[in-house]
């Protein structure tokens, strides 16, 4: 099982980052354009357990793939859990973390994920996968700090 951590310090408040990083419909706006990210399914207006998202992305020659997240767990404030039903990976489970802090919040990411195809999917980890993973994050981290600034 391979992990990805990342941990980023904006300048707002916890109500206003979880207000922004729990709702499934401004995931769109953190993810690169490049990546084709559809939101199938309709959306409420706040996310809670058990609920079923479907997007399509275009993450490889522009094909288009579906993926289904369920949200498992949620901790009002503090974190909740995605985890993958149907897409291009065996095991993806993403945790989003929030701590509030005297300048703002940290926000810690932790996905835990397997590939598909195992000889085949170790393979393609480190030349197609790893750093494209690393690559979309790091946007994120870039997007987040143009949407809510720096932290100092």
């Amino acid at each position: 099982m391979y992990v990805l951590e990342r941990e980023q310090s904006i300048p707002i408040d916890l109500d206003k980052a979880w207000a922004f990083f729990s709702s499934p419909k401004n995931l769109k706006e953190i993810t690169p354009d490049y990546l084709g990210f559809e939101i199938l399914s309709d959306l409420p207006e706040h996310m809670y357990e058990g609920l079923f998202i479907r997007y399509t992305v275009r993450p490889l020659l522009g094909i288009p793939l579906e993926w289904v997240t369920e949200i498992t767990h949620i901790k009002e404030g503090q974190f909740f859990v995605d985890e993958q039903r149907k897409g291009p990976y065996r095991i993806w489970h993403h945790e989003h973390h929030f701590e509030a802090y005297s300048g703002g919040v940290r926000m810690f990411d932790r996905v835990s994920y397997e590939l598909p195809l195992g000889a085949l999917g170790k393979l393609a980890h480190p030349l197609l996968v790893k750093g494209k993973l690393n690559e979309i994050f790091e946007y994120r981290f870039d997007k987040v700090d143009e949407l809510f600034g720096a932290a100092s």
